[in-house]
């Protein structure tokens, strides 16, 4: 595609305008000012608020783990009780069964 020329009368008006722009009126002091205390505010949010390392994108949340934990001693307090269900159905006491094993920190 051919770039077209841009006709004279509208070049001429915005080099007028640029020409009558007011110049910046940003004093450099200030604006030094202003980056020192943006940067100084993100170095506190840093320290108040730091980023989690990061984790791969399939790797468990304390979420999941928790609820894998909680499904695990689930399972381990049905499975105990439907063998005590079937030791007393069989007509042994659940007291003669032997307790089942559990894993550290897992509650029946």
């Amino acid at each position: 595609m051919e770039r077209r020329t841009l006709p004279d009368g509208y070049r001429r008006a915005i080099e007028a305008h640029r020409q009558a722009a007011p110049p910046s009126l940003v004093d450099l002091g200030i604006a030094e000012a202003v980056e020192r205390q943006t940067a100084a505010m993100r170095e506190l949010s840093r320290r108040a608020f730091p980023e989690p390392d990061v984790v791969p994108d399939d790797a468990p949340t304390q979420i999941e783990q928790a609820r894998v934990q909680r499904r695990r001693q689930a399972a381990a307090t049905e499975a105990a009780a439907l063998r005590r269900a079937r030791a007393e159905r069989g007509g042994a006491s659940a007291s003669s069964t032997p307790p089942p094993r559990q894993a550290a920190g897992e509650v029946a």
